[in-house]
């Protein structure tokens, strides 16, 4: 009896998390109905698929499809769920994991097998309905990220076999393990405890890639520069050689001024005469050696 009540306090809650996650992807009802079914009941299914515990317990029993979906639709009408969403998701999803976690130990350990296989049945009923609710939501699974999930249920798994094998009766066994499982899973929420996170091969391809991008961009830049005006600036800075060479002004000849004729319009026959040479009378590369120089 204590089990039963266990398992429908657990599908109650998960199935409330669906129904939080489909609402925030503005699902319609039907994708409410499915996401709260496969978050309430989609662990323990692997789980009894995987152990070979047929029939599965919805099968056997179908009520607890009607329970999870009573569940999700009073989470639907009740719009202060969504206000305060967060919370109340984080929260739920806290008791569905500590009660998934002494519901799959219990059913390993009755079926005869070991410590090890209680663990992993434990892991698979709490953590694996949130993993099918948050992929169908197109999300992250809450388990890969962020605060302690998984070794939450981990720990109150060995917790649990620990008093189990001390002799703790299995109803107060149940009732520490869900406290404890609970309150661990809120502890890393406020207090941010998590696992490690491997990010080198991640920190080296982002710096892999940024350069590549740097020198892609360097290289498009250098390709379309423009270079008309750099040979402008070349031109203009030869004729301004040339014409300090032969003691003119750049700015005056652009003008048309000679300042040794008082500011008069130099003609090209002054400029020749002063200047003693046939270079205006010539292109730069024209010019030829007179005969006997």
């Amino acid at each position: 009896m204590f089990l039963i009540v266990l398992f429908v306090i657990g599908i109650t809650a998960e199935g409330a998390t669906g129904a939080l996650a489909a609402g925030r992807e503005r699902m319609d009802l039907f994708g409410v109905a499915i996401i709260a079914c496969v978050t309430a009941i989609g662990g323990g299914s692997v789980r009894d698929v995987l152990l070979g515990n047929y029939p599965l317990v919805w099968v056997e029993n179908p009520m607890y499809l009607v329970f999870v979906l009573v569940a999700a639709f009073i989470t639907v009408a009740i719009p202060v769920m969504m206000t305060y969403f967060h919370w109340v998701f984080l929260i739920l999803d806290a008791v569905g994991l500590s009660v998934f976690t002494v519901l799959g130990t219990q059913i390993a350990l009755g079926a005869g097998h070991g410590a090890l296989i209680a663990i992993v049945a434990a892991v698979l009923t709490g953590v694996f309905g949130g993993v099918l609710r948050d992929i169908m939501s197109n999300r992250v699974p809450l388990v890969f990220q962020g605060d302690l999930y998984a070794s939450v249920a981990v720990s109150g798994s060995i917790l649990y076999l620990a008093l189990n094998a001390a002799g703790v009766n299995d109803n107060l066994n149940a009732i520490i393990v869900l406290a404890f499982t609970f309150g661990l899973r809120l502890c890393a929420i406020f207090f941010h405890w998590s696992l490690p996170v491997f990010e080198y091969q991640e920190r080296e391809f982002t710096r892999d890639r940024e350069h590549s991008l740097s020198n892609r961009l360097l290289n498009k830049a250098r390709e379309l520069r423009p270079a008309g005006p750099r040979q402008l600036r070349l031109t203009e800075g030869i004729a301004g050689l040339r014409h300090r060479h032969h003691g003119e002004d750049p700015g005056a000849r652009a003008t048309g001024e000679d300042p040794r004729t008082g500011g008069q319009a130099a003609t090209e026959g002054d400029v020749e005469k002063e200047c003693g040479c046939d270079c205006h009378g010539q292109g730069d590369g024209d010019t030829q050696p007179k005969p006997g120089e």
